[in-house]
């Protein structure tokens, strides 16, 4: 059975300095989006830049949950390469979240995704963890100082019985990839992000109507608000098969679209907009030290600029339904081991929105390829039949119109 004992502070989600700031943030999914519009503070001034800067609250206490384990984190193979895990936490507490339901005094991460950033910032590629994928979470401390047990759970409990710690260290097993940052946003944070930039055009195939998620919309092409994009990114029942993977693949389309309005001129260069969007994006982050302030979030992305949007990229590790269950997921095997071995050596990574399909085991059959070698027995990386390409995973791009 997983605890659910409620999390506490600091490194746990609940706890005073996210719920400070936690205050949103799920827009930092594109920490891209957000990275690239950092690199605009300069036009706002010394004042705005002190005063956006001391927006960001530090997770000080998963910081140092995390340096009790150094000793058993994976490490960093490619200078320069970095890793981000971007934490959308689905709290009730806090400004403006208790109208998405009850506070149960406990969170969930609603949505995580692993942001890696080539080493010369060439290309960003962000991994969807399913929320419902099964997996090994580690002992973890509990708000009381007491510590979990090691359990076999759901993804996101991690993130409920110890926070962003807890979920850093039970990614950071999963994958064998080296977190080198994370941040965490809730609802009201999203929200912030998306109306501070006038809203973000998306293209629904058939009109919308979802009480549960308090959304209704039509057809074609639409501008949704902060309110709607909330709503649009997180139904279920009347979108798509209404399944976990089929949300995620929505939300990534989603931030693909915010990439490409945070990067577009009218708002980079016009300080009406750039101001109320960095300290909105400011003030909803929880990071880690290194993260949290302007300087820190600049020195992780003044590259990130030159990154075209057609290698801005977005997948969901591949999965398939529990064998025991099959409203929960497992992984994929080997295309997910596969995967996580290209990003932890900074090797290419190619997607696609569609591939062939195994009809034996339902997952993408593109994924099974031999590798080439060199005589020394190196894997060169590249399939036979195509010895330029990168392996192709199901995904999208941020240069993708989904009106097209």
């Amino acid at each position: 059975m997983t605890d659910r004992t409620g999390p506490g502070a600091g490194a746990s989600p609940t706890g005073a300095g996210l719920v400070r700031r936690r205050r949103r943030r799920w827009v930092q999914y594109s920490a891209l989006g957000v990275a690239v519009v950092v690199l605009g503070a300069v036009g706002v001034g010394l004042v705005a830049y002190e005063k956006l800067s001391r927006n960001i609250t530090a997770d000080e206490e998963a910081a140092a949950e995390l340096a009790r384990y150094e000793k058993e984190r994976p490490t960093a193979l490619v200078r320069d390469a970095q890793n981000i895990l971007l934490i959308g936490s689905d709290s009730r507490s806090g400004d403006g979240n208790k109208a998405y339901g009850r506070d149960s005094g406990t969170e969930r991460s609603d949505t995580t995704i692993l942001l890696h950033l080539s080493a010369n910032r060439s290309s960003a590629t962000a991994v969807s963890l399913p929320r419902d994928l099964m997996v090994d979470v580690p002992s973890c401390r509990r708000p009381d100082g007491t510590r979990t047990r090691p359990m076999f759970a759901m993804f996101n409990s991690a993130f409920e019985v110890g926070g962003s710690a807890c979920t850093i260290r039970t990614v950071e097993k999963l994958t064998n990839i080296r977190v080198d940052h994370h941040v965490v946003v809730d609802f009201h944070g999203f929200k912030d992000m998306v109306d501070a930039v006038d809203g973000v055009e998306v293209c629904l195939k058939e009109p919308i109507d979802d009480k549960a998620a308090k959304l209704k919309l039509p057809a074609g092409k639409v501008v949704l608000d902060g309110e709607q994009a909330l709503g649009y990114v997180r139904a279920r029942k009347s979108i798509g098969d209404g399944s976990d993977t089929d949300r995620m693949e929505r939300q990534q389309r989603f931030l693909g679209a915010l990439v490409n309005k945070v990067q577009s001129n009218d708002v980079l260069l016009n300080p009406a907009r750039l101001y109320p969007m960095l300290d909105a994006a400011t003030s909803s982050l929880t990071t880690d030290p290194d993260l949290a302030s302007l300087r820190g979030l600049y020195d992780l992305v003044r590259g990130m600029r030159n990154i075209p949007t057609e290698r801005v990229q977005f997948l969901t590790v591949p999965r398939t339904s529990y064998v025991y269950n099959a409203n929960r997921d497992q992984l994929v095997k080997p295309a997910a081991d596969k995967l996580f071995a290209l990003l932890r050596a900074d090797a290419p990574v190619a997607v696609a929105k569609d591939l062939p399909t195994d009809s034996a085991s339902g997952h993408d059959s593109a994924f099974d390829y031999e590798e080439e070698s060199h005589g020394n027995g190196k894997s060169t990386g590249k399939r036979p039949d195509a010895p330029t390409s990168a392996p192709t995973f199901r995904g999208n791009t941020a240069a993708e119109d989904a009106c097209g």
